[in-house]
């Protein structure tokens, strides 16, 4: 695609993964976005594959031939080869952003000033224990015993909550549960709100648009 004219002619597709579909749904409701959304399956981050093959379907049946903007909510850290994927077409633009924690922050890796050396786990709306083990990819993490559990977090030296919904009192018991069966204490619920992720979204439809106002002023 790209040799592809670019032509966009109605409002751009936010193609997102589902683990930031809360967030994003609470952020158009407000009116600030307008946007049409596709939400994909979280458990596509368990498979490299199955990712990509998942995010370039999407991309291709919603950017209309190249006539539509689409704009892309995955980090750098989600796919080895993610900028590779969304460079093909060139009428899609990807938030600048490392991963999901890091778009609610507001992106540009400004999670690695927190955790420069990968030493916590993080808990967000998205990543709560009662959200994933719905989903079939990640339902054996739940499956395994406690004393294996704690072997395989033992490396870490804690949980991060990212409070972006301001609804951590309600999740209180299956955050206290999680951290008991990992061994690893929460050290700090971080109140982030959505206003960061809204902004970096916004950031990234302007450059949607910024390629429909540059090929209209050429021809």
């Amino acid at each position: 695609m790209k040799g592809v004219s670019i032509l966009m002619t109605s409002k751009p597709c936010l193609i997102c993964c589902g683990i930031l579909r809360e967030e994003v749904e609470h952020i158009i409701g407000s009116g600030s976005l307008d946007v049409e959304p596709l939400f994909l399956d979280a458990g596509l981050h368990a498979d490299f594959g199955e990712l990509e093959e998942g995010l370039t379907k999407a991309i291709e049946e919603q950017s209309r031939g190249g006539s539509r903007g689409v704009v892309v909510i995955y980090g750098d850290y989600c796919h080895p080869k993610m900028k590779e994927i969304v460079g093909r077409y060139p009428n899609v633009i990807k938030i600048e952003a490392a991963n999901c924690i890091d778009c609610l922050l507001g992106g540009h890796s400004l999670l690695l000033k927190i955790d420069p050396d990968h030493v916590y786990f993080y808990l967000s709306p998205g990543w709560m224990p009662s959200r994933l083990r719905q989903n079939r990819r990640f339902r054996g993490i739940f499956d395994l015993s406690e004393e294996e559990t704690k072997r395989q977090f033992k490396k870490l030296k804690g949980i991060l909550i990212f409070d972006s919904l301001s609804n951590m009192e309600e999740l209180k018991k299956e955050i206290e549960e999680f951290s008991s069966k990992t061994g690893l204490p929460v050290l700090e619920i971080i109140e982030v709100g959505l206003e960061p992720f809204r902004k970096l979204i916004l950031e990234a439809v302007a450059k949607v648009e910024n390629l429909k106002k540059a090929h209209l002023d050429r021809h």
